[in-house]
């Protein structure tokens, strides 16, 4: 991971506590009943996770109370903006964004002297079966403030009026309350420390819950996709809900995400683009086993790329170079099936999400074509990280520099 590190692609746009900041942090984690970190310098993202805790504690999601509620951690107004690098939704980024909107001005203020703790609550307590997941139509982000300032300022307020009445302002008692609180809190007066719960609509979306599922509500029929082939399988034996059930390998998923509108076939399309290119040469260095060249520099060389891709066996160049193939026999032959020249690996790697979808349902249509075929980088960095993290171990150096360089490349082109 160092490399990655040092690109800004693993614990980068994050903010470094220390000092009173990471003590206010574990006083945020003993808030959540979790046990503090012994750690004196680390670093969070927009949600308030902390790669460093996650390897300290062998849990990537140890802010969470389940799979059904997510907390998060606000520290300080530094986290504006920043990415979330292990959500449990396809949401949560967009729920901080709105978070930040709705109480920025409140957030620099009460991270002054004190941290929130947000809870991501839509009214579940926990899940029980995937189709719970059918119920999850808004969230609701409630706020606690570290120490329960909101409430130590409701007390102080007590105070000031009891301070105010009759002829209390020469009662020493409540002369030493009133200073007592002072000293401790400050003057917590015209502090707004109070803060509403903030609703949102949430309509089709991801969890990681039951192993991962994709939630699509908003189509011609609602579907759940499963990453879990056992969770798949306990949930077709309900016949109570007129939904579409898949686990994600299933080739019958394409076709119904075609038919709902939410994948479009543009096979000629998409073989135009970079990330088809980017997709043939992972698979062909799935294939090679020895090169007299760094893998950086054959991937970067057409000519290095072709020496290379003959040498492998007819089957793998029919493989990764089926789509080409396909088109120009179709000139000759109208008649010609994609899956007779084209592996089906590469047919459901063709399709893109549909044009007519929404920004956030694209985004989440590019996440879901990453879990189905793993085989572009770049979108696996962007849509799938703890998968991209989990297989970049494995890669050899070359191809680690090169996969490295595509990402910043493509980071930079889409302004990331």
């Amino acid at each position: 991971m160092k490399k990655l590190r040092e690109a800004g692609l693993f614990g980068g746009g994050m903010v470094t506590l220390s000092g009173s900041l990471a003590n206010r942090y574990n006083e945020c984690l003993s808030m959540l009943g979790v046990k503090p970190t012994k750690l004196k310098t680390f670093s969070i993202d927009g949600l308030g996770w902390s790669p460093e805790l996650a390897v300290e504690k062998k849990d990537n999601y140890y802010l969470n109370t389940g799979d059904a509620n997510v907390n998060a951690i606000v520290i300080t107004p530094q986290q504006k903006g920043l990415a979330v690098h292990m959500p449990s939704h396809s949401f949560d980024r967009d729920v901080m964004n709105a978070v930040f909107a709705a109480y920025d001005r409140e957030i620099r203020d009460i991270t002054k002297d004190a941290a929130l703790v947000l809870n991501l609550d839509q009214k579940i307590d926990a899940f029980f079966e995937p189709f719970d997941l059918l119920r999850y139509d808004e969230i609701e982000v409630t706020f606690s403030v570290l120490n329960e300032l909101d409430k130590r300022q409701m007390e102080q307020q007590a105070f000031i009026n009891l301070f105010k009445r009759k002829n209390n302002f020469i009662d020493r008692d409540v002369h030493q309350q009133l200073l007592k609180s002072a000293k401790q809190f400050g003057d917590l007066r015209g502090r707004k420390l109070k803060l509403e719960p903030i609703r949102l609509k949430v309509k089709s979306f991801y969890t990681r819950a039951f192993g991962g599922v994709f939630v699509l509500k908003n189509f011609v029929k609602k579907i759940l996709v499963f990453e879990d082939e056992k969770m798949f399988q306990k949930a077709i034996n309900d016949t109570a809900h007129d939904i579409l059930l898949f686990h994600q390998d299933h080739d019958e998923l394409i076709d119904a995400l075609v038919e709902n509108m939410i994948l479009r076939k543009d096979f000629k399309g998409a073989m135009r683009t970079p990330r088809y290119d980017r997709i043939k040469k992972h698979v062909f260095v799935e294939e090679i086993k020895k090169t007299e060249h760094p893998l950086s520099e054959i991937l970067d060389s057409h000519f290095l790329f072709k020496k290379y891709l003959n040498k492998l066996s007819k089957e793998v160049q029919k493989r990764i170079s089926g789509v080409e193939l396909y088109y120009q026999r179709l000139i000759v032959d109208k008649n010609l099936k994609i899956k007779e020249y084209v592996d089906e690996h590469f047919v459901k790697i063709l399709h893109e999400p549909h044009p007519s979808l929404k920004e956030e349902e694209e985004e989440l249509t590019w996440k879901l074509l990453s879990k189905i075929v793993p085989k572009d980088p770049v979108h696996m960095y962007w849509y799938d990280k703890e998968h991209f993290y989990a297989l970049y171990d494995t890669w050899s150096t070359d191809y680690q520099d090169w996969v490295i360089k595509e990402i910043l490349e493509n980071n930079k082109k889409h302004g990331l």
